[in-house]
């Protein structure tokens, strides 16, 4: 089959590797239709080689249709249409009856001290093969795979591989209160689709943190206030402020993770990790703090006083310095984690009618064939042709 494999930093490539079989008598195996490209996926363009080996299949946002079974799997048959999350989830042990599927028991990376393993994400979450390919090997047949109508639209129901539940834990995590003003640094894919989650459940205000026009132009279409970073600098806690009665927002999203812009030491110290062995980067990534946290402080910076902080871009050095002062005395909640895809699933299916109250359809500004993938990876990664999210069709 043909794979979109990792070789390097920003190297990616079309390979044909073999064909998945199925392995486990639960496993399925999906003939993918539509697979997405994540912001989280350009950490692995970018940063985190260290943990991927060449040859890698990367992805993990596809959907598609299910082309063979195990003995065992009674809940699907060949020709059902699946999402799969990202979550490589068991649904029955101690963490997934609790509803937290990215920390299931059955396939946690203990070697790395880690949650549960995820598709197509390096060796720190299993070395799963990912979903940018033409075929993908699903375990936990019975109760991973989500189950979705035939007819409409992949772009419906793709985005519950990952856009959706992760915008939506970020908004439950926020719990803004009734008539809330909710901020959402960075309006990329999933801080795009969590300010709309925001405005669907109520808030009074959504403003939306960005510097890229096309993404700023699009959430103002959908009724999000927007302020351009490079535009307000260092200004924009007091413009936050200004915007909400003097005090900041009651709940802030952080939707921009690690490679945020403003931080120059930071990102420095990214690029020398890249530029060392890879033994060596492991070793450093994994007890230093190599992180941009600009986006981070300045969620610390906008949120209100007893307000509460959502975490949903990803960071990967293990010791960034937190502002720690300044949350405890300000009474900040912080609440932060991989999504827990699976626990979710029930309350967004409902939104996803003819009705289409959260603009699934439509959402992709790029779906290009799965071969244009290794440019359609250096063109996100420059924020390049307006590109905001991605479907790849094989």
């Amino acid at each position: 089959m043909r794979a979109l494999t990792w070789h390097g930093k920003r190297d990616v490539r079309i390979d044909t590797v073999p064909d998945p079989k199925i392995i486990e008598p639960t496993d399925v195996l999906v003939k993918i239709t539509s697979t997405g490209i994540c912001g989280s996926d350009l950490h692995l363009y970018e940063v985190l080689g260290p943990y991927l080996e060449p040859g890698d299949i990367l992805g993990h946002e596809p959907m598609g249709l299910v082309e063979e079974v195990g003995p065992e799997v009674t809940a699907l048959a060949p020709g059902d249409r699946v999402v799969v999350p990202f979550n490589v989830s068991c649904g029955s042990c101690w963490m997934c009856d609790r509803g937290l599927h990215s920390q299931c028991e059955t396939t946690q990376v203990r070697e790395h001290g880690m949650g549960a393993s995820l598709f197509g994400y390096t060796k720190l979450y299993g070395q799963v093969p990912g979903g940018q390919a033409e075929f993908l090997r699903v375990p936990f047949g019975n109760t991973l795979p989500v189950k979705v109508p035939h007819g409409p639209p992949d772009e419906r129901f793709v985005y519950l591989s990952d856009v959706l539940p992760t915008a939506w834990q970020a908004v439950a995590y926020a719990d803004p209160p009734p008539d809330a003003h909710v901020v959402v640094l960075g309006l990329g894919p999933i801080g795009d689709m969590a300010a709309r989650i925001a405005l669907h459940r109520g808030a009074r205000q959504v403003i939306g943190v960005d510097l890229v026009p096309e993404r700023l132009a699009r959430a103002r279409e959908r009724g999000v206030h927007t302020l351009n970073v490079d535009e307000l600098g260092a200004d924009l806690g007091d413009e936050v402020r200004r915007l909400t009665d003097g005090r900041g927002a009651d709940a802030v999203i952080e939707a921009v993770g690690m490679e945020a812009h403003g931080a120059p030491v930071a990102k420095a110290a990214q690029q020398m990790v890249g530029l060392l062995p890879d033994r060596l980067a492991e070793k450093l990534m994994s007890r230093a703090g190599v992180d941009r946290m600009a986006a981070f402080h300045a969620a610390v910076d906008v949120v209100r006083r007893g307000g509460t902080i959502s975490v949903v871009g990803v960071y990967g050095g293990a010791m960034d310095p937190l502002p720690l002062l300044t949350m405890f005395d300000k009474q900040v909640q912080l609440r932060m984690g991989q999504a827990n895809v699976r626990h979710w699933v029930d309350d967004i299916l409902p939104l996803l009618d003819d009705e289409d109250r959260l603009g699934v359809e439509g959402f992709a500004t790029h779906k290009l064939p799965l071969e244009d993938g290794p440019q359609a990876y250096k063109t996100f990664q420059a924020k390049e042709d307006g590109m905001i999210k991605t479907l790849l069709q094989p």
